[in-house]
């Protein structure tokens, strides 16, 4: 069995120089894996990603969280135990989970929709990550939220300083400043939400949010210990609009390129109803365009373009060997430009994802919240927050580029997709509609 093929001239410099450009020719030249360096493979097409992401046992997950367990009064939980709690935190993040709380969800796009400063070009990234912050840290804790979100933006800036791109990659148990930053927000963040567990347990009221489906007994495993439940809260507290605010970016721009797309989002979104927080999972499921374009940019743009798997033991891929001890890089960004799974792939096409005459029954693979064992827990409350911030923008207002040869934005993607400094400029479409509050 062969190994994959080793790109011409594709090194870790030309890939650290431009690494879509090298994985759109690694794609091109090599087929479905290829080799950037010895010991590190790209999947880059559709059925090699999937294999990858569904042989977890053969392709385990980096065991590299970015917010460590932090060893509280009675011990870090033990691995038992974080799986019982992923399977409580599951509870409040399902389909039908997220579906029933539409309504919370909804008011919070509707505000920054309306905050919109209209008429001037505006940074677009840091509106739409406050907005979604306060959208998720209220999903997760409901009426705790407001105590809770500033807690969470620190996570978030922890987050940002410590994978920040560096010429040297320290060992992991050396306390690098960006590492102890980390550790105090951390910490901070436990410290403000340890209490509030405790409250919810003493008073019985446990609540029908996140946490209080994390707080409630189950038949299976009785009651979790507190630090199980405070274990992996910070990530997925920063997981609720980190990606998302990528994913967001490129959606608003594309409201902006696409201006007959936009409208035709603005006409579904009329049906939704005046006050937000009457909306339900039939208007989100009604809003059947609007979740096909949000897709077809998840599609395109990737937040997550690249995952990184580890091989433990020599196995195949492909019909390629891979060597023990490999590192695998997943790659959705071709996958999702594999002609074999949509067809003209580089075309922004929202109708590929729906069932009208004409559309294509199998719209292709699609995994922007990955696939497998370790698919996005919160793909269903980020496509929830993410069809109902498009709908009540496009709904709201007008998107435009700012006026020049040069692309507004910058694209990076050492930790996602993202258009870094982007501007919009936003232009009512109705200036006579009553404010929402």
């Amino acid at each position: 069995m062969n190994e994959p093929p080793r790109l011409p001239g594709g090194s870790f410099a030309a890939w650290n120089r431009d690494r879509l450009a090298v994985a759109r020719r690694g794609a091109d030249e090599c087929g479905d894996v290829w080799q950037l360096e010895p010991g590190v493979y790209v999947a880059a097409t559709a059925g090699a990603c999937e294999a990858v992401l569904r042989r977890a046992q053969d392709f385990p997950k980096a065991p590299s969280p970015l917010f460590p367990p932090m060893r509280g009064a009675s011990g870090a939980p033990t691995p038992e135990e974080r799986v019982h709690a992923h399977a409580a935190r599951m509870r409040g993040l399902r389909a039908q989970a997220v579906a029933a709380r539409v309504g919370e969800i909804a008011p919070g796009a509707a505000r920054f929709a309306d905050r919109w400063p209209t008429d001037r070009d505006v940074e677009v990234l840091p509106l739409v990550r406050h907005a979604l912050a306060e959208i998720g840290v209220d999903y997760l804790f409901s009426e705790d939220a407001p105590a809770l979100l500033p807690f969470a933006a620190q996570l978030f800036l922890a987050r940002e300083v410590l994978v920040r791109p560096s010429r040297w990659e320290w060992p992991r148990w050396i306390p690098t400043p960006a590492r102890r930053f980390r550790t105090r927000q951390q910490a901070a963040f436990t410290d403000a939400l340890r209490p509030v567990v405790r409250r919810r347990r003493s008073s019985g009221r446990l609540g029908d949010d996140v946490l209080g489906q994390m707080l409630q007994p189950s038949s299976r495993y009785g009651t979790l210990p507190e630090e199980a439940v405070l274990d992996t809260l910070p990530g997925i507290t920063v997981a609720t609009f980190e990606a998302p605010t990528r994913a967001a970016g490129w959606i608003l721009l594309h409201l902006a390129r696409y201006p007959g797309a936009a409208d035709r989002v603005a006409a579904e979104a009329a049906s939704l109803p005046a006050d937000p927080a009457g909306t339900t999972g039939t208007h989100l499921d009604n809003l059947r365009y609007t979740q096909a374009l949000v897709r077809e940019v998840l599609r395109l743009h990737p937040p997550s373009w690249l995952l990184t798997r580890r091989a433990p033991r020599r196995t195949e891929l492909a019909d390629y060997a891979i060597d023990a001890g490999s590192t695998v890089l997943v790659c959705p960004y071709t996958a999702h430009r594999d002609a074999r799974e949509h067809p003209e792939p580089d075309l922004f096409r929202p109708e590929r994802w729906l069932d009208d005459p004409g559309s294509p029954g199998e719209p292709g693979a699609f995994l922007s919240f990955g696939t497998g064992p370790h698919g996005c827990e919160g793909a269903a409350l980020a496509m929830a927050m993410l069809t109902l911030l498009t709908a009540q923008t496009a709904r709201c207002h007008r998107m435009s580029e700012p006026p020049g040869p040069e692309p507004g934005y910058r694209v990076t993607t050492f930790e996602g997709l993202a258009t870094s400094g982007l501007r919009l400029r936003a232009t009512a479409r109705d200036q006579g509609r009553s404010r929402v509050r």
